[in-house]
């Protein structure tokens, strides 16, 4: 479940991404403030079960990916072969964390503190 919500969180992400560029009035930055909201939740759940650097690089990664190809296709921005090149070197990455990082990896548990005494 934990990569489920790192995919959303990165699917919401296109959406803020996005927002953060054409934004203009208050009603898209408030769509823009609730898809930033619900991304950063998705990434709070998925660090409950995933490690958070994992989850992180995963996050990152594959917005970034998600929102060039997006800039390409849809909104114009020049393609080279470079640039394609090192996109598909950031996919590469993220599917090489998710394949390397289970679902078993828990995040560190807080070590138990005593009470009312020096630790």
């Amino acid at each position: 479940m934990g990569w489920t919500y790192v995919f959303w969180a990165a699917f919401v992400e296109i959406f803020w991404v996005l927002g953060l560029k054409y934004s203009d009035n208050l009603w898209m930055w408030s769509g823009t403030v609730v898809a930033l909201i619900f991304s950063f939740y998705f990434i709070i759940k998925a660090c409950a079960v995933l490690p958070s650097g994992a989850v992180y690089a995963t996050f990152t990664g594959s917005g970034a990916a998600a929102i060039a190809i997006i800039d390409f296709t849809l909104l114009g921005e020049p393609f080279t072969f470079l640039k394609g090149l090192f996109i598909l070197s950031i996919i590469v990455g993220v599917v090489g964390v998710q394949l390397t990082t289970g679902a078993d990896q828990k995040p560190l548990e807080k070590a138990p503190t005593s009470k009312g005494g020096r630790a």
